[in-house]
């Protein structure tokens, strides 16, 4: 396959860490090491550290609005960027994030004439209706973002669920199916590491430990896990709960927990980083509680699956997609009963526990490397349609926005050329001078020195002539004294 080069956009990207970020990363590692080149195109961070990527990550202005949404805004209104983007030669352009990421994306599309793919990772209409309280406002934001969408030439979901998400939201174009991988390899981590990273948690052998590793908000389904587990432990029974994660409610999870008397059996890890340390979880747990019918992919559950960990979903959730019920996870309806009876039978039934595990581990999981190689693939079917014009312009109502961005691009590029042609001609102009001023210099200096060469002429010949009337004086003394 031809190496590409690929403008990768996400309005997340370390230090801010969420699983758009994380498979943005996984797709500029992949393509640059194995498919081509790419660059990853984000909002500034003023802890960034991004001398650590093998790749160039080009930043724009953003504001702070991490205590509202989680992560910094970018301000799409970047002219220096993308005067540097234009000049990169991208091949194509990936935007994941449907707000300032396309606009950049749709923007440099406008300047460079390159196709736009957009994946729908997050299921938006949850995003708007927490961060916007009016139902009009909700409407309005909802109809933007599909009208961005609407407006990039190919349009991905990770997951059937996801489309259909996005169908909701108003969304009438065609999409592709296109699954996110996950970096960790199948197996397991060294022993040591899962003793170095469980220390000091109250897990005694034997006894079942149920995990989660995700962001600690309610609509993950965590108020069903406590529920649960609060049924379990009035019964008598005995396990361990650990949450590893961070998010806006975690206090109020924490207190929550502690509401139930799930105190010692319920236990929190603060967010971790290192993805050897996070597989270490995974390989201590006995079983991975995921109820979100938020998420549209769910990668946490196939890094459980690449550690032979199987899961508990919600049947119908993106989550529970390409899930088989006692074979590769474990499903049940959406509530704490459903889950308190199906953690009672597997509680009574630990094998099955592993079994499902493996089968876990051998259907559905995926690499990162083989999901960037498909979309690698589909790249070069994309460059080709657009080439070909098989990709409609639609006009939408963030065009006037962009069109003015690229008069102003071209205003600058004009102006700077300009500038550069009136520098060109001062340089010219000085070099004139310059050269004028040494032809004057090497005038006077030769006029200089003819003039001296003629006086030294002149004194030599009077020397001469002094020396003769001397030679004739020194004669006529001799001959009469």
């Amino acid at each position: 396959m031809e190496k590409l080069k690929v403008c990768l956009m996400n309005d997340s990207f370390p230090p801010a860490i969420d699983g758009v970020a994380n498979a943005v990363t996984n797709y500029a590692d992949i393509i640059t090491r194995e498919h081509g080149s790419a660059a990853v195109v984000t909002p500034y961070y003023p802890d960034a550290d991004d001398s650590v990527y093998p790749y160039p990550v080009l930043r724009y202005p953003s504001i702070d609005t991490t205590k509202l949404v989680g992560y910094r805004a970018g301000v799409p209104f970047a002219p220096d960027l993308m005067e540097d983007l234009g000049k990169c030669g991208f091949d194509i352009i990936h935007s994941h994030c449907p707000i300032t990421s396309t606009l950049l994306a749709r923007g440099l599309r406008e300047q460079i004439d390159k196709p736009v793919v957009f994946t729908y990772h997050t299921k938006f209409d949850i995003d708007i209706a927490n961060a916007v309280s009016s139902k009009l406002l909700q409407e309005e934001a909802a109809a933007l973002l599909v009208a961005n969408i609407t407006a990039c030439d190919e349009v991905w979901t990770v997951s059937r669920g996801a489309g259909e998400n996005l169908r909701k939201l108003g969304y009438q174009g065609e999409y592709r199916v296109m699954p996110n991988g996950v970096d960790f390899p199948q197996g397991r981590v060294d022993e040591a590491l899962i003793a170095e990273v469980t220390k000091g948690f109250d897990l005694p052998a034997g006894l079942p430990v149920f995990l989660f590793v995700g962001r600690m908000m309610w609509y993950k389904g965590i108020r069903i896990i406590l529920d649960a587990l609060k049924l379990l432990k009035e019964e008598g029974r005995d396990f361990r709960m650990v949450f590893v994660g961070a998010g806006g409610d975690k206090e109020e999870i924490v207190a929550y927990s502690h509401e139930l008397g799930l105190d010692g059996t319920v236990l929190f890890s603060e967010p971790i980083r290192d993805r050897e340390r996070i597989r270490a979880w995974y390989c201590r747990a006995d079983l991975f509680l995921f109820p979100s019918t938020f998420d549209t992919n769910g990668l946490v559950v196939r890094e459980a699956a690449a550690c032979g960990l199987a899961s508990v979903l919600v049947a119908g959730s993106c989550a529970a997609e390409d899930v088989d019920d006692g074979i590769s996870g474990f499903l049940i309806e959406e509530n704490a009963d459903a889950m308190a009876a199906r953690l009672r039978e597997l509680l009574d039934a630990p094998e099955a526990m592993k079994r499902v595990g493996e089968g876990a581990q051998t259907n559905i999981y995926i690499s990162w490397e083989t999901a960037v190689a498909g979309a690698c693939e589909r790249y070069g079917a994309v460059i080709e349609n657009y080439r070909s014009g098989l990709y409609p312009r639609r006009e939408t109502a963030t065009d006037d926005f962009l069109h003015g961005m690229a008069s102003l691009m071209d205003f600058r590029n004009r102006r700077r050329e300009a500038q550069r042609q009136l520098m060109e001609e001062a340089r010219r102009s000085r070099d004139e001078l310059v050269a004028e001023m040494r032809r004057s210099r090497d005038e006077i200096v030769q006029g200089a020195l003819r003039s001296r060469d003629e006086l030294m002429e002149g004194v030599a010949d009077q020397r001469r002539r002094l020396n003769e009337q001397m030679e004739k004086l020194s004669q006529y003394l001799d001959r009469f004294l």
